[in-house]
């Protein structure tokens, strides 16, 4: 039955339109201007998603550095070991700046001679804020009359507001994991194990296109957060928490929805209807130029309302109502008590305001929203009732 409904399922992803190399310049230039204002001279990128933002670039990460050095005036360039080079230049314009180090030599090196050619033998340096502590390291003992300092003026002043074909890749996730988790609530059945349901959801983004998975909690586990160790077995009543998503170019979705395996008991449905009334209250606050701690508080007073809390205690919300979205499943910015960065169209995060009983079980409703002039708008539709987890 599960391998008929997998069969059923077929690629979202064939009219996917990719980040375009004139909107990774349009970043990159973006970026300069942020510099200029910041009194920053140059970007230091390595592999991860800052530098696949700035240029399109996919690298991951190991002892050996592959990195760009993006400087306020003047070209980019790129340094990596040299029997990577044929790769990166795969994935650059044919005409850039690559310097190459071999497995004896520093790379540190080649970074000291783009800054020199560029003229930063002294200046400021931003490093992006996932940059390894090694590297800083380095390049600090490379560079000693260099000023590092962070780049996030720069680079969450850039990725902090989505476009138009950020937003619509993010869609795609999103509809692709609803697609998902149809597919894997509709197999839920007596004794299957967390990992049955994790597998079942990794099968079914893979049909649907890409790569993805749902994690999932049965019973009391799901008062945990981000679930617990223990392994264990769907049973009749039952709440059932799931959380999970995929990426579409890069970009996440990330969706959670939590049911009864069963009827529901009165205490239930009164606790899941008060987690959908909490994230409500969340959109109803999302306002162009309200601050994001707004939205926090809004979620927070639906709940104290009816005793859970207050604040961080449990039974309550016990953890930030949302995180940012894009390229990284968490990035900036933070739907927190203390954030009163005002929300602005481009904008996109979570909306997530669980509600944890250790003992009993927990509730998350988690949808993402991305901000337009108009207000806010919803990636993934809430959940209308306990027994309806997906809208029409």
């Amino acid at each position: 039955m599960i391998d008929a409904r997998l069969a059923g399922l077929t690629s979202m992803v064939n009219d996917v339109q990719p980040i375009t190399r004139a909107e990774h310049e349009a970043r990159m230039a973006k970026a300069r201007r942020l510099m200029a204002e910041h009194g920053i001279d140059a970007l230091f990128l390595e592999g991860g998603t800052g530098l696949r933002y700035f240029t399109g670039i996919q690298w991951g990460r190991s002892e050996r550095m592959t990195a760009a050095v993006l400087p306020a005036e003047g070209e980019i360039a790129y340094v990596c070991p040299a029997f990577e080079e044929a790769r990166l230049r795969e994935m650059i314009q044919p005409a850039d700046d690559v310097r190459v180090w071999e497995e004896h030599e520093s790379p540190f090196d080649r970074v000291v001679g783009i800054l020199t050619d560029r003229r930063l033998a002294s200046g400021t340096l931003g490093i992006e804020e996932s940059v390894r502590f090694f590297l800083v390291d380095g390049i600090r003992h490379a560079t000693p009359h260099l000023e590092l300092v962070s780049a996030d003026p720069v680079t969450i002043g850039c990725r902090g507001i989505k476009s138009d074909a950020e937003i619509a890749l993010m869609q795609c996730a999103s509809d692709i994991t609803i697609e998902a988790y149809k597919t894997c609530v509709d197999a839920l059945c007596e004794g299957m194990s967390q990992d049955e349901f994790h597998e079942l959801s990794i099968a079914a983004h893979k049909a649907l296109g890409v790569t993805g998975h749902i994690g999932v909690q049965f019973g009391e586990t799901t008062a945990y957060p981000h679930g617990s160790r223990r392994l264990t077995y769907l049973k009749e009543g039952d709440v059932v928490l799931m959380d999970g998503g995929c990426k579409v170019e890069g970009y996440c979705s990330d969706i959670s929805r939590t049911l009864v395996f069963g009827t529901p008991t009165a205490r239930q449905k009164s606790v899941w209807e008060l987690e959908k009334a909490a994230q409500a209250a969340v959109f109803d606050a999302a306002r162009i130029d309200a601050p994001m701690e707004a939205l926090d508080a809004a979620a927070r007073r639906v709940l104290e309302s009816a005793g859970f809390g207050p604040g961080y205690e449990v039974p309550g919300l016990p953890h930030r109502t949302g995180h940012g979205i894009g390229l990284d499943i968490h990035e900036h910015y933070n739907v927190v008590k203390g954030n009163r960065i005002p929300l602005a169209p481009g904008m996109c995060f979570s909306n997530e305001p669980m509600i944890a009983i250790y003992g009993e079980f927990g509730v998350r409703l988690e949808d993402c929203i991305y901000m337009t002039e108009d207000g806010p708008r919803y990636f993934s539709q809430p959940s209308p009732s306990i027994d309806r987890p997906f809208a029409e």
